[in-house]
């Protein structure tokens, strides 16, 4: 019998089983941090993207988290200026998954399967892990509240022919701050899920105090964090492993608590207009 997926999630919302070692990607030539199982080989592995004017420990949970799920988890600590560029920021993830696959990890007792690959990204991140996506081909991307880039990494997406995650802040929807309609309605090959994660705002996956928090833009959500650790965990875990147990999350159609899913764009806009209006007569 499959398992529940509400079980699931408030199973994936929380640490996992391993035990985690941190490490320095400055060791391999690149700024940025890594964080591995203790051990275990052939091991899927994801390079994370951070969001704009955000460095990479306010994702130190995340990070950790995957982790502890048995999944390499590295971010490079690039791009983090008023101006990026998210091509290079594109490459400088590229270059992560190269490190991981190609770069003794832990003590030894670590190593990366070469096909269990995926970019995973916040905001910018989100943007730039697509544009490297269609640069080369992985298992799978996670786009998780995704902004608008330049390059646009909606026109990207169309070159993307691996499965898709991507999320979007309820409080967001619709926001031209969110990318995220444009991007799952452009995906190269149709796999792709778009989910609303509720009562979350595109911002609140970043951990701790934001220095952008004094200009108006959200700050942490706890509830955020944890429904996107979930949704993200059980979709990679059913894409890059031979575990099945989670089939539900890279399912589009599979309800899972604390998000609506929408793979229809028809359906897009009239969730979208239904909800604008809702918010015009309250």
């Amino acid at each position: 019998m499959a398992a529940n997926p509400k079980s699931l999630a408030r199973q994936l919302s929380k640490r996992g089983p391993h035990t985690v070692l941190r490490g320095d990607l400055a060791l391999a030539g690149l700024p940025g941090i890594v964080y591995t199982p203790a051990e275990g080989f052939n091991l899927p592995a994801v390079a994370f993207g951070h969001g704009w004017l955000t460095g990479i420990s306010k994702y130190s949970g995340l990070l950790e988290h995957l982790a502890s799920w048995g999944i390499v988890a590295a971010a490079p600590g690039t791009e983090r200026g008023p101006v990026p560029s998210s091509i290079g920021f594109a490459t400088d993830l590229l270059t992560t998954l190269d490190i991981c696959t190609g770069v003794r990890l832990g003590t030894g007792r670590i190593s990366v399967h070469p096909r269990r690959l995926a970019l995973v990204g916040h905001g910018l991140g989100a943007g730039a892990a697509i544009l490297g996506a269609a640069q080369r081909r992985v298992g799978a991307v996670a786009a998780l509240y995704p902004a608008p880039t330049t390059p646009s990494a909606a026109d990207a997406a169309a070159r993307v022919e691996v499965p898709g995650l991507v999320l979007v802040g309820e409080k967001s929807f619709g926001s031209m701050n969110s990318d995220a309609v444009s991007v799952a309605q452009k995906w190269g090959d149709g796999d792709v899920q778009l989910r609303i994660v509720d009562g979350a705002d595109d911002q609140g996956l970043v951990e701790g105090r934001r220095l952008l928090g004094a200009l108006g833009f959200g700050g942490a959500e706890r509830k955020t964090q944890e429904r996107t650790r979930a949704l993200l965990t059980g979709f990679l875990l059913d894409r890059l492993t031979d575990d099945k147990t989670y089939a539900a999350f890279a399912d589009p159609t599979t309800e899972i608590p604390g998000s609506t899913v929408i793979t229809d764009p028809s359906l897009v806009e009239q969730d979208l207009g239904s909800r604008i209006n809702k918010l015009l007569s309250s």
